[in-house]
């Protein structure tokens, strides 16, 4: 495909929030998806690699900007800053790229954008935009450009019908049945209200997301459930009903296009049964003396803080309770808290960074963190490098197995400007098992059950699926998130280089594009 070659197109982006390809293939398949089905035959499915094998949340920054996390920066609404100790709420000045909507305003091109996750407000983009209006853990507050678009918005559709938002919910688990009510009645109000969005003004680019596959993959995913396949598909029908609505949506939506209009529908990551270990991580960091907590390691002489001698006064079942039924924004800054008071950073080289999946671990780098010990340079590489291999030897009892797939280490996989507000180690577990425990030579067990009781959680690979002028029908292809971004403009007719880390996919029935080499990243 070349833009020099054929006619701008106008395009329209469905993002589907940790929608999972693998079941929309299945179910679209069996017939239960027939919009999806009708998609697939007359466009092009890619499987897309994508960040979420490193870091899950870092995909809609990476969707958003056409950049890897170590050039944008963000993966996590709690995340590290140089010069803080701890990790800090994610704000917009985090984001080290622009949108490639805002590139797409720039020269001229009418956009419209509804709820991509993640994303914040940017200075000078004259379109329209919607955000946390329906997403599913908020980084950001509500808001619109121009102002006034949110308050005509509710004035016409109401509140989003979920009523239920993750940074505000705790972990204990939210009802089910209103879950399966509310999502589906979610679907379509956006469907409803993204309609009318687009009938409101002239557009090139729209894009939106249906938020609502991100709920529904944590909490309708069948307890202990490993797959789709072989199982009883009895238990995934309220799942399925979610994706039955989008595909309805998909239908309506593709019906009122304009002819000259690309479609593309794009998601980051899948589901996958819930087993990861990160919770036990903080413990193999202190047992393994890399962590030195209040009191550890025989420094008996240091004062307890007040915060940790009420978290030990406290019962277990009774932190649990409150954990439970604490919102996401509090219990992180309250933890945050209660880590500081009880870490003797003046004996700690490495400590743990807020996450719900992976293992996020950062250095104590002296010059980045205020109370850092480990100098940059060969003494920071050294530690990087002890610490993957002394996790990499970590057991899961439960199976005898190894219990971790593999410690990336930040500056290899996420090189780039940013790369001081990602994790310095992040940890991917072998979990196709849950994993309540783990050992290691030196270092003995450490037990715990997992705190998150969501039955579903991120898997590590995403799909686009591309329908309109140009596009090859019935081709499948391989390629990378970061694609996506230089795609859309290309097929917007805007083929300049963008200093974004990669080229255009090639899934059109025409010549490939030249704005830059196409090799893909081959990690992360």
């Amino acid at each position: 495909m070349s833009g020099h070659n054929r006619k701008p197109s106008r395009v329209v982006v469905i993002g589907l929030d940790v929608g999972d390809g693998g079941l929309i293939r299945h179910w679209a398949h069996a017939g239960h998806l027939p919009h999806f089905r009708s998609l697939i035959a007359d466009g092009s499915w890619v499987e897309l690699e994508t960040p979420a094998k490193v870091l899950h949340t870092s995909t809609w920054p990476t969707f958003a900007t056409g950049t890897l996390p170590g050039h944008h920066g963000v993966y996590y609404p709690y995340q590290p800053a140089p010069g803080h100790q701890l990790a800090q709420h994610i704000q917009p000045n985090h984001y080290g790229a622009p949108s490639f909507w805002s590139l797409a305003d720039q020269r001229g091109r009418r956009c419209l954008v509804y709820d991509v996750p993640e994303t914040f407000p940017e200075t000078g983009f004259t379109g329209r935009a919607i955000f946390e209006w329906g997403t599913w853990a908020w980084y950001g507050v509500r808001k619109a450009q121009p102002d006034g678009l949110l308050t005509e918005l509710k004035s016409r559709f109401g509140n989003y019908p979920l009523g239920i938002e993750a940074t505000r919910l705790g972990l204990g688990l939210p009802s089910r049945t209103a879950l399966e009510q509310r999502l589906p009645r979610s679907v379509a109000h956006k469907l409803e209200s993204l309609q009318w969005l687009m009938s409101q003004d002239q557009w090139d680019l729209v894009v939106a997301v249906f938020c609502e596959t991100h709920p529904a993959a944590h909490y309708l995913w069948p307890t202990a459930a490993a797959t789709l396949v072989g199982a009883d598909e009895s238990r995934f029908r309220p799942l399925l009903s979610v994706y039955t609505a989008i595909d309805s949506a998909l239908g309506g939506l593709r019906a009122g296009l304009p002819p000259d209009t690309t479609l593309i529908v794009v998601s980051g990551d899948g589901v996958r049964q819930n087993n990861a270990g990160w919770h036990l991580l903080p413990a193999v960091l202190e047992r393994l003396g890399y962590t030195n907590a209040d009191g550890a390691n025989g420094d008996r002489a240091k004062p307890r803080s007040s915060l940790g001698a009420l978290k030990r006064a406290v019962p277990p079942r009774a932190r649990r309770w409150i954990a439970d039924h604490m919102p996401w924004q509090l219990r992180e800054k309250l933890g945050a808290h209660l880590q500081s008071a009880q870490i003797n950073w003046s004996r700690t080289r490495a400590f743990t960074l807020p996450t719900d999946l992976e293992g996020c671990i950062r250095i104590n780098l002296i010059g980045r963190e205020p109370r850092g010990i480990v100098a940059p340079g060969a003494e920071y590489k050294a530690l990087c490098a002890e610490i993957r291999a002394r996790l990499a030897v970590l057991v899961n009892p439960a199976t005898r197995q190894p219990a971790v797939s593999e410690v990336w280490i930040r500056e290899e996989v996420f090189p780039g400007q940013r790369g001081d507000q990602l994790p310095d180690l992040v940890v991917s577990w072998n979990d196709a098992v849950p994993i309540a425990a783990l050992e290691a030579p030196g270092m003995g067990r450490v037990e715990g059950a997992s705190p998150d009781p969501r039955t579903g959680t991120h898997s590590t690979s995403g799909f686009l699926l591309a329908c309109g002028p140009g596009i090859a029908a019935g081709r499948q292809a391989r390629g990378h998130l970061v694609q996506v971004a230089p795609t859309v403009l290309q097929l917007l007719g805007l083929d300049e280089d963008f200093g974004l880390d990669a080229a255009p996919l090639g899934f059109t029935s025409c010549a490939t594009a030249t704005n830059k080499s196409q090799t893909v990243p081959k990690r992360g």
